[in-house]
């Protein structure tokens, strides 16, 4: 079944088999005998028991949280940050291994997806409610997927057409005036054809400047977001395919006068409408061998429409990608999957890049083509010892032809400890004013050379502890990675203070990262995870080795669960210790004072939740950032927007305060 499991499972394990556990009983499962009651509770989080290194985060673990949508599903693991990119837009970022988003390799069942325009945004495009599982791979992961992910890659399994029949529906609303609708519905129309509708609306109708700078904390956003998606199952061929479709308005920037002169005022707007479509086939050639065919492809068009000032950005990005599999086992030890690939991206873009609406707009559009062929072999010794070794080879229209090698070891010696090694390369083109059109929101000029194709090594080792311990299990786990550039588009703020440069890497730049966690049921259904990671991360910014800006040294977690015995009440709680770290190089304002400081401290998030389980629906309150810390000043120069000193991409903490949160879920017709 492997690639039927490639076409149908995010995390590569799952079966076809349609999932007749219901949400509550996926969560606790109850079986009464007399008046006897069991009740087992899954983990939220789990490792990945391949080669790669990595977890899945299931639905147990995302209903921790508030989880509205994938950027705010990592609230309570320790490996991911989500950070904002600029006080303005509301664009929002993941960090991996120390490193941005951009070299996380970002998939929606095992197919790449949000990339270049969508990709500063594209964390609000997925709502939670419609996430059955997130799988997490740290380092140069599968050469399957591509060449493209350097630091992981991040995979949203979304709900199934062959799911239990039924509908599920999430209200959600919170004290930020945000309000929020879901649902899905799955009908089974025969034994082997499936189909599934998933809806979601979110409009944030109201406005807040809780910091009084004279700018909304964050924009008003308005969404609508719908996908069908079909299933039909025989017993030599599967077809999953669907289409969807976006609307977004985002609308923020000056709230008011402030009672100066009267200028006009400094308004951001963005327009987003974004169409998909995916199809995968799948031919069972030999079950009892796994030897399978699998055709993927998927197509997008994402089409933006943004204002910052008078400086505009519009683009209309294509993108279709082909994937075709072969897989087969030789035997139960020897695994092999080959393939071909296609990749084609185009950016029709349109910018004016100064603040002067009388300025003409420029074309800078960007056309790439990528086909691609690989191999992976995997041998495993009775799950004690596996090797993964996989290479690809891709031919840019752009860059050239360029390899990818890949290599995963994992050892098991005994049932308590596994040992993983890993090393890889990786590459990635850079669209620099796609992914980083929020950049336009600064008063400095923007500045973007000729880039190179990116390029790094990725190296990382593992070691991870299941010590039994007064009848319970210790989960140890130690991570090292260390990913070294030999080609970046840097993003140079230090060198001149009236230029955002966007240009190639002259010199090293790296980023180490090594992390510790621990997690333990200290009593019966309560169980505390511990975690601590240091980042090391530098640079080559006009010559000159320095700390990454705006990256915190270090971070530290604890979170801890507890659900009581019958399974109705949960509790949760997650405290963040996020470590200071480097500014940009300040620079002297006209009255002798210095911009900003040289370094920004260290500080902490709290968030908790209270859930109450019912038989056919739940409901939740919570609050985020209970600490109410806030970046003290999130918008430098906010009090004259059209000048160069305007900056509010120094982004390193929160920008909004407490949060109170509520919601409902509720399932109908399911058990």
């Amino acid at each position: 079944m492997a690639a039927c499991t490639t076409i149908c499972a995010g995390n590569g394990t799952a079966s076809l088999a349609t999932d007749s556990i219901s949400h509550n009983d996926s969560i606790h499962r109850e079986s009464s005998l007399g008046e006897v009651a069991v009740v087992v509770r899954r983990a939220g989080t789990t490792r990945m028991g391949g080669a790669v290194n990595g977890f899945n985060l299931n639905r147990e673990e995302l209903f921790r949280a508030a989880c509205c949508n994938l950027g705010e599903s990592f609230t309570t693991n320790p490996a991911v940050d989500v950070s904002y990119n600029d006080a303005t837009t509301g664009a929002r970022q993941i960090k991996l291994l120390g490193l941005a988003g951009t070299y996380v390799q970002m998939m929606t069942e095992n197919m790449p997806n949000f990339r270049g325009a969508a990709a500063p945004y594209a964390l609000g495009y997925v709502p939670g409610p419609w996430m059955k599982g997130i799988q997490v791979s740290k380092g140069a992961a599968s050469v399957k997927n591509g060449y493209e992910a350097i630091t992981g890659q991040i995979n949203v399994d979304y709900k199934k057409p062959e799911d239990e029949e039924g509908i599920e529906v999430n209200l959600f609303g919170d004290t930020k005036s945000r309000i929020e609708a879901n649902a899905d519905a799955n009908l089974h129309i025969n034994k082997q054809l499936s189909t599934e509708v998933l809806m979601h609306y979110e409009n944030s109708f109201e406005n807040h400047d809780d910091n009084d700078d004279g700018f909304y904390d964050k924009p008003k956003v308005e969404q609508y977001n719908l996908q069908n998606r079909w299933l039909w199952a025989g017993e030599k061929y599967i077809f999953h395919g669907g289409i969807g479709a976006l609307k977004e308005h985002r609308n923020g920037g000056q709230t008011g006068h402030r009672g100066n002169d009267g200028a006009e005022l400094f308004r951001i707007g963005l327009d987003t409408e974004r169409y998909e479509a995916y199809m995968k086939h799948a031919f069972i050639i030999d079950r009892h061998k796994g030897t399978n065919i699998a055709l993927m492809a998927s197509g997008s068009m994402h089409m933006l429409d943004a204002g910052y000032g008078h400086k505009t950005y519009d683009v209309n990005e294509k993108n279709v990608y082909a994937s075709l599999v072969f897989e087969t086992n030789f035997t139960k030890m020897h695994n092999l999957s080959a393939g071909l690939s296609l990749n084609h991206d185009y950016l029709g873009q349109t910018v004016r890049m100064v603040n002067d609406k009388e300025a003409s707009p420029i074309r800078m559009n960007e056309k790439e083509t990528v086909p691609g062929i690989y191999a992976q072999y995997t041998f495993n010794l009775d799950h004690r010892l596996t090797a993964m070794a996989g290479i690809r080879a891709d031919h840019s229209s752009v860059y050239g032809t360029f390899v990818t090698p890949r290599l995963h070891l994992k050892y098991m010696p005994t049932d308590i400890l596994t040992l993983r090694l890993s090393a890889g390369k990786g590459y990635r083109t850079p669209h620099a004013l796609a992914e980083n059109n929020y950049l336009l929101a600064s008063g400095r000029r923007l500045v973007i050379d000729d880039l190179e194709q990116e390029e790094a090594w990725n190296y990382g080792a593992s070691a991870a502890l299941n010590i039994p311990l007064l009848g319970e299990t210790l989960k140890l786990n130690a991570e090292y990675y260390y990913t070294r550039f030999t080609a970046q588009a840097v993003t140079d703020y230090d060198t001149d203070p009236g230029v955002i440069h966007i240009g190639n890497l002259n010199g090293k730049s790296y980023s180490h990262t090594l992390q510790i966690d621990a997690t333990y049921p200290i009593f019966k259904g309560m169980t505390l995870t511990a975690a601590y990671r240091l980042n090391d991360v530098k640079a080559t910014y006009g010559g000159r080795l320095l700390e990454k800006p705006l990256t915190s040294k270090y971070k530290g977690l604890i979170t801890a669960s507890y659900k009581t015995p019958l399974g109705l009440w949960q509790f949760d709680a997650t405290l963040q210790l996020n470590g200071g770290g480097r500014m940009p190089d300040p620079y002297e304002l006209p009255d002798g004072t210095m911009s900003w400081n040289k370094r920004f401290g260290s500080y902490e998030q709290l968030s908790a939740q209270i859930t109450r389980w019912f038989r056919h629906w739940s409901v939740y309150v919570g609050g985020e950032n209970l600490t109410g810390f806030t970046q003290k000043t999130s918008i430098y120069g906010a009090d004259n927007p059209w000048g160069t000193g305007f900056e509010p991409t120094l982004v390193w903490g929160p920008v909004h305060g407490r949060m109170f949160y509520a919601g409902v879920r509720i399932n109908i017709g399911r058990m």
